[in-house]
C-alpha cells in the first residue's frame, strides 16, 4: 500500500493533468459539432494537445467531471451502499455519483443518496474536495443526516447498512476516494472536531478503479 501523506507536490500534479489531458484528445476523432475529422495539435497560445476540427475548426475541450455524495451520520455510524454494478462489483461506497446538468453540488448529492440508497436527507456541511488528476475527477462529499431514519438498496446497490466507525470496512471500501474520506472522518471524530478537507489524489498510472491502495494523498489542507 502506498502511505497517503500530505504536503505541496509540485510536479506530481500538474504533469498529471498535462498527461490526462492530452491523452483524452487522441480518443476523439470526430467533431462533435460537425461530424468532421479531428487533428490533434497544439493550438496556437495554447501549450496542450487538442482535438481539433478539420472542417470546422472548432476545439473539442474536455473538462473534469465533478462527483458529488452524502456521508451521512447516524446514531454515531455512517450509512454505506455495497455496489450492485461495475466498477467495483460487490464493495462498498457512499452514496454518490456524477452532477448533472441544471443542478447544483449538493442537489446532486441529495439525488444520488436517494438514487442509491432511498434516504432522504439534509444536507449539513461540506466534508472534502478530492481532485484526482490521472482521471480527471473531483469529488465533492457533504456530511448529512436522515431526515427519517430510513434506507434499502436502490438499482445501483445490493445492500445499505449503518457502520459504527471501528467497523468500517476499509479494505473493501469501492475506490481510493472513498477510502480517504472515510479515513479523514473516522479521524475528525476520535480527534472530537469534524474539519473541511482539500486533497489531490494521485493514483498510480495503469491501476484499475478498484485498485484501492495504489494512490498518494498530497497537498492535504484542513480547516
Amino acid at each position: 500500500m502506498s502511505s497517503a501523506h500530505s504536503g505541496p507536490n509540485p510536479g506530481g500534479p500538474s504533469s498529471s493533468v498535462a498527461v490526462h489531458s492530452a491523452g483524452n484528445a487522441r480518443k476523439i476523432n470526430f467533431c462533435q459539432w460537425c461530424g468532421g475529422p479531428t487533428k490533434h495539435e497544439i493550438p496556437d497560445g495554447e501549450e496542450k494537445i487538442r482535438a481539433i476540427c478539420t472542417v470546422c475548426d472548432k476545439i473539442a475541450y474536455e473538462n473534469p467531471k465533478m462527483v458529488v455524495g452524502c456521508l451521512i451520520e447516524h446514531d454515531n455510524m455512517v450509512l454505506l451502499c455495497k455496489r450492485k454494478i461495475q466498477p467495483s462489483y460487490g464493495l462498498w461506497t457512499l452514496p454518490a455519483g456524477y452532477m448533472e446538468i441544471g443542478e447544483s453540488a449538493t442537489e446532486g448529492a441529495i439525488r444520488e443518496t436517494w438514487e442509491e440508497a432511498c434516504a432522504e436527507v439534509e444536507v449539513l456541511s461540506p466534508f472534502a474536495q478530492l481532485d484526482i488528476p490521472l482521471i480527471g475527477q473531483t469529488y465533492v462529499i457533504f456530511l448529512a443526516r436522515l431526515k427519517k431514519p430510513h434506507f434499502s438498496p436502490g438499482p445501483e446497490s445490493s445492500e445499505c447498512r449503518l457502520f459504527a466507525i471501528d467497523d468500517i470496512p476499509f479494505d473493501s471500501l469501492a475506490f481510493s476516494s472513498m477510502v480517504v474520506t472515510l479515513k479523514l472522518y473516522a479521524e475528525d471524530v476520535k480527534a472530537g472536531k469534524l474539519k473541511f478537507h482539500y486533497g489531490i489524489i494521485n493514483k498510480k498510472p495503469g491501476t484499475s478503479p478498484s485498485d484501492i491502495h495504489a494512490y498518494t494523498l498530497d497537498y492535504h489542507l484542513q480547516s
